[in-house]
């Protein structure tokens, strides 16, 4: 197969199934799969996950355009659907929390998981359906991402976080968190009261009472 021709398709599509591969390839069964192990090999195709990759040269283009951080953030919502942008990525992204982030984060109905490539390590997070809300769309391109908004990426961040006891909890909002409340506007903030509500979670709650007698809510 001629690279110019390879390089043409593979450069189409922000990712491929084995199933598309199939028809992009013009191939099946085992000359299906020696395709792919050889473009693997060669660095033209890149696993993302088991039957999920991209291809170099369409990634070659998304840098170009200095798009790669958002072309991440978009196959975040694909590898894993439904899905939404949560937790330590979005709230590094907010400026909520001061550590650089070098993974996206997730959040998702299903079952947790994690996956890990040469570029980027993509993680999510099980939520309960009834709190599976409180996020926007930006666009990428003619598609979308989905991402949390502030106030719900640090409910998130605080539900999915395991504490010993309600000493820890406060002392890590209070001091050791190193949470920026000051990024908090006060939409943010009631919005944050309403996720507590919705969720119906006794330590929430007992973090909503910990910052609103403190004075940050």
């Amino acid at each position: 197969m001629e690279i110019l021709k390879l390089k043409q398709t593979l450069e189409k599509l922000a990712y491929f199934t084995k199933q598309n591969l199939n028809l992009y390839l013009n191939k099946e069964g085992e000359s299906l799969n020696y395709w792919i192990k050889k473009l693997i090999y060669k660095g033209i195709l890149i696993p993302i996950k088991k039957g999920f990759y991209i291809s170099s040269f369409y990634l070659d283009r998304v840098k170009e355009r200095n798009e790669t951080e958002e072309y991440f953030e978009y196959l975040s919502g694909i590898i894993r659907y439904p899905s939404y942008i949560s937790l330590e990525y979005a709230l590094a992204k907010y400026g909520v929390i001061p550590e650089s982030v070098f993974r996206i984060t997730a959040v998702t109905k299903k079952t947790t998981r994690e996956y890990k490539n040469n570029f980027i390590v993509f993680s999510y997070r099980k939520i309960k359906d009834e709190i599976f809300t409180g996020y926007i769309k930006k666009r990428f391109g003619k598609q979308n991402i989905r991402i949390a908004t502030t106030s719900k990426a640090l409910f998130d961040f605080l539900y999915l976080k395991k504490f010993a006891n309600d000493s820890e909890i406060e002392n890590y909002l209070l001091k050791t968190g190193r949470i920026n409340w000051s990024v908090l506007k006060n939409s943010d903030k009631k919005l944050f009261s309403q996720y507590v509500g919705i969720s119906t979670s006794t330590k929430m709650n007992n973090i909503l009472k910990i910052l609103k007698n403190n004075k940050i809510l």
